[in-house]
């Protein structure tokens, strides 16, 4: 991974633990709809080929560890259209969960989210990897996002993807990723060499080469979001 630093797992308020329960299909009942707090099983599944992105595809496609957390409507940590915040920014040009993880913990500390969630990179694409994450209703928002591996400052995720709604929690919920550029580096392929944009744009959908091209969006994988407990 470009400038890809590791990562230390000493963080204050990680929220990634391994478990064993089935996943859970569309329409089946798993406790309470209602209950106060709900368990997820995320499987992000990267479909990032040489057949479906042709142009200029990187010989050690990849991406970085996943991180995010779980919020209230009160914060946002990314959006298109935003500036790129200095963890947002760290992850999409180098794979970093760090500051992103702090820039959650401090909206933890007045009250706007309530974890951080760490989980695995995915070291090939295509493959699949998952993590279990725990979402209460004061915070029912998840953002989660990983770097498009090797790029300039590319990556995929969700901003505030609502997993309690209408009084329910969500069964199922399936997210297509599609790419997003920082608005922190200019450059124009994979491997391109760092150009740092000055000044910084915002956080825009990719519809060019070598992604979209001709504005031709198609997704690199996608987040399920499955409900176990």
């Amino acid at each position: 991974m470009k400038k890809h630093a590791r990562i230390s797992m000493a963080l204050v308020a990680m929220a990634v633990t391994a478990g064993c329960s089935a996943l859970v299909g569309p329409g089946e009942n798993v406790g309470e709809s209602t209950a106060d707090v709900a368990r997820y099983r995320v499987r992000f599944e990267s479909r990032w080929t040489s057949m479906t992105h042709p142009i200029d595809f990187p010989s050690n496609a990849h991406f970085s560890r996943l991180v995010g957390g779980n919020h209230n409507a009160s914060v946002s940590f990314w959006g298109e259209g935003q500036p790129a915040s200095p963890g947002i920014r760290a992850m999409a040009e180098m794979g970093r969960v760090t500051p992103l993880d702090t820039e959650i913990m401090t909206a933890m500390s007045v009250g706007g989210a309530e974890s951080v969630f760490i989980g695995p990179a995915l070291d090939q694409s295509p493959d699949a990897v998952t993590m279990e994450l725990t979402v209460s209703q004061r915070f029912p928002l998840v953002t989660l996002v990983t770097m498009v591996a090797p790029s300039p400052d590319w990556f995929v995720g969700v901003a505030g993807v609502p997993l309690f709604e209408s009084g329910r929690w969500a069964q199922e919920r399936r997210v297509e990723l599609s790419a997003w550029d920082a608005g922190t580096d200019s450059g124009q392929t994979f491997t391109s060499a760092d150009t740092v944009t000055n000044p910084f744009g915002t956080i825009t959908r990719i519809l060019t080469a070598p992604l979209s091209p001709n504005g031709n969006v198609s997704p690199l994988g996608s987040f399920t979001f499955a409900r176990i407990q």
